[in-house]
């Protein structure tokens, strides 16, 4: 993988892409657009499963360490067998709440408004005399950031069992400071879980620096693949866990077909346990690895650059406008929000953007706006003649 010395600036990847010259997508934080060659991949996929002679034993495992090994290099995992291939979030999390243990009087510390699927299964612990605290952010705008970090660091104490977090929130891209986070966390002897989805392969994590016990990331987003798979890293404290389910391919020998039902009670090593039923599924897989295999050919410092040097010119202009935005040490360039000025109609706001064909979206109190390498200035130039046009 080339050095962030090596590097050479990203320019525009529209080229890669088939989406429509008239829209402008600044919505990858809703779904990603698949670039032309995953699109291929899964179109060759479905194509190979009209001759199943030609998917031999070899293939339920290869792509599928392929993948680990990419996802792996983008999160500075030097053990590949750390990765689990998994559905969705909502599964890693599961595996995580299930593994987890959690005394009554101890405590979950979340942010507010977190995305669901990093919710649900937190919430069980409710009735079991557990308390899930959710830290709000502050209602100031001025150092809004700071100060909801702050809030969760103390939220964080001597009975809390875990902190379940993203890198940014999902609703505006709020940044988290997982380093001093996770510091407390540890201090306290809290498991740290964070929800990659709207950050990892836009904006640089690095697990050896962080140290997560678990990271789980959606591959429909930020990872730029399909719907239906996501990555999960665990780390140490999961390592004797249980998975959500049995399946043969996680159990030691399964590489042998022959030999099935000599049944095992031994697990394949690390998180290879947690792997989702039919993980080597002929079409997604193809599709996560070619994926995977752009966002490292790009780097993922670069693509953060390339949103910064985007947008460089936009908050400004926002600003002036009457438009709230989080200061920069506390957003992310790939994904932030805007807040609306005092008055201004969020449905007029919706129409000006309709009219232009832009694609944003609504979450909570924001617009959340979300650029990848696929957009270029005219994409931003089109936004903010919308949102001059909401204010006139």
């Amino acid at each position: 993988m080339m050095t962030s010395a090596e590097a050479v600036p990203l320019t525009c990847q529209k080229h890669l892409f088939s989406l429509p010259s008239e829209i402008h997508y600044l919505n990858c934080a809703y779904m990603s657009p698949l670039s032309r060659d995953v699109e291929a991949a899964g179109v060759a996929a479905v194509r190979r499963k009209s001759d199943p002679s030609k998917i031999s034993s070899r293939d339920f495992f290869e792509d599928s360490d392929r993948v680990r090994g990419l996802f792996s290099e983008l999160i500075n995992v030097e053990n590949p067998e750390r990765i689990a291939i998994i559905p969705a979030v909502s599964y890693g999390v599961a595996t995580v709440v299930n593994n987890l243990e959690v005394r009554a009087g101890q405590n979950i510390v979340l942010t507010r408004e977190q995305f669901p699927s990093n919710v649900y299964a937190w919430k069980r612990f409710e009735g079991q005399g557990v308390d899930v605290r959710f830290v709000a952010p502050p209602k100031t705008v001025q150092s809004r950031g700071q100060l909801w970090n702050q809030r969760l660091f103390e939220a964080i104490d001597g009975d809390t069992a875990a902190v379940a977090l993203g890198h940014v929130h999902w609703t505006d891209g709020t940044r988290f400071d997982l380093l001093e986070l996770g510091r407390r966390a540890r201090e306290v002897g809290a498991a740290l879980i964070i929800d990659g989805t709207q950050s990892v392969g836009a904006l640089p994590f690095d697990v050896t620096l962080l140290q997560p016990d678990a990271l789980i990331c959606a591959g429909y987003k930020w990872l730029l693949g399909p719907y239906g798979i996501g990555l999960a890293y665990y780390g140490p404290r999961f390592d004797n866990g249980r998975p959500l389910e049995e399946g043969w391919i996680v159990r030691l020998g399964s590489e042998n077909f022959s030999g099935l039902v000599d049944y095992q009670d031994g697990y394949q090593p690390g998180a290879l346990r947690y792997d989702v039923g039919e993980r080597s599924s002929f079409t997604l897989t193809p599709m996560i690895k070619r994926a995977l295999e752009h966002l490292l050919a790009w780097g993922v410092e670069e693509i953060q650059s390339y949103c910064r040097e985007l947008t460089c010119d936009l908050f400004d202009e926002a600003r002036a406008l009457g438009y709230q935005v989080e200061d920069e040490a506390w957003r992310s360039a790939h994904l932030f929000g805007l807040r609306l000025p005092e008055g201004l109609d969020p449905h007029r706001l919706q129409q000006r953007l309709e009219q232009r064909r832009i694609s944003v979206s609504v979450r909570g109190s924001a617009v959340r706006i979300s650029p990848h390498v696929y957009n270029d200035q005219q994409d931003i130039a089109a936004l903010l003649e919308a949102l001059k046009e909401a204010r006139t």
